[in-house]
């Protein structure tokens, strides 16, 4: 495994270097030099927007959604090593993030989640009143997350609910309601999230295994690949399912075909002994969800 792979999130690299030194500690907590954890919680917000039919009119929902995704997916990493900061000493990995390692204190932690939780207040109060209603629903997903992988083998089917949430909001917020397509594209985005976050999880196998932390890809073993494969075929169905019911019309189904086989090239290439293929794979879910995107955008268009 590269080093550059494995430790990118306790390094001072590109603009973070540009920050003054006291400032780089609170930059990595909320894992600003690593965007591909916001766009993972954009991602879904963006598809139920332009499923829905809420572009090109609702253009300035994705920039609200945009900001929110990165300011709560920073809180969110504030606060998973708040909880984790114990274990994550004891992971290779995870070992010098500023929690664990010391670099930032406990109070100055909490002082800066709360300043994150400010700006995705101030993004809430830009939705309709159903849309605030289902986002707040999800704080009591967010706060339980961090303890999931000490109770059970699956931290990343809750990891699904609370990275997906975005999808029902987004179609709150366009419609004012979340009917069965909503839910659908929801469900979808829940299984894509496993697999990607289990092919994540595989760097960390054999640390995980010694702290005693539990992990979609430890349970899967050697059949992994097969797990990953299974998820996204779950996921492809019910977005599937989501779009046929937005537009009874077999074309439509086709705008999934550049991201089923983008799913199909991660399992295909997936070599679970290699940690940092893994996390090439994990990566370039950023692309699979433009891919996933530009179909609900062509599908939703067109209703």
């Amino acid at each position: 495994m590269s080093q550059p792979d494995t430790v990118a999130d306790t390094e001072y690299r590109g603009l973070l270097a540009l920050l003054p030194r006291r400032l780089r500690p609170f930059a990595v907590l909320g894992r600003f030099e690593r965007p591909i954890g916001w766009w993972l919680l954009f991602w879904p917000g963006a598809w139920a927007i332009a499923l829905s039919g809420g572009l090109p009119a609702h253009w300035a929902l994705l920039l609200w959604f945009l900001l929110g995704a990165i300011a709560m997916r920073a809180a969110g990493c504030v606060y998973n090593d708040i909880v984790d900061r114990d274990l994550d000493r004891q992971v290779a990995r995870t070992a010098r993030r500023p929690l664990a390692s010391g670099a930032v204190s406990l109070k100055a932690a909490w002082v800066w989640l709360l300043l994150l939780c400010m700006v995705g207040l101030l993004v809430l109060v830009q939705l309709n009143p159903v849309a605030i209603g289902i986002a707040l629903g999800s704080l009591l997903l967010v706060a339980a997350y961090p303890f999931m992988k000490r109770i059970t083998w699956w931290p990343q089917a809750w990891l699904g609910l609370v990275f997906s949430w975005a999808a029902p909001v987004g179609w709150a917020a366009v419609t004012h309601d979340l009917p069965l397509p909503g839910v659908l594209l929801y469900a979808g985005s829940i299984f894509w999230v496993i697999g990607y976050d289990t092919i994540y999880a595989i760097q960390d196998i054999e640390d995980d295994a010694i702290v005693g932390v539990r992990s979609s890809a430890r349970r899967m073993g050697r059949h992994v690949r097969g797990g990953v494969g299974l998820c996204y075929a779950i996921a492809l169905a019910l977005w599937a399912l989501s779009i046929w019911w937005m537009r009874l019309d077999w074309v439509a189904l086709l705008a999934l075909l550049p991201m089923a086989l983008h799913l199909v090239w991660q399992v295909a290439t997936l070599d679970p002994g290699d940690g940092a293929s893994a996390l090439r794979r994990f990566r370039s879910n950023r692309d699979a969800g433009l891919l996933m995107f530009a179909a609900c955008f062509v599908v939703g268009a067109t209703l």
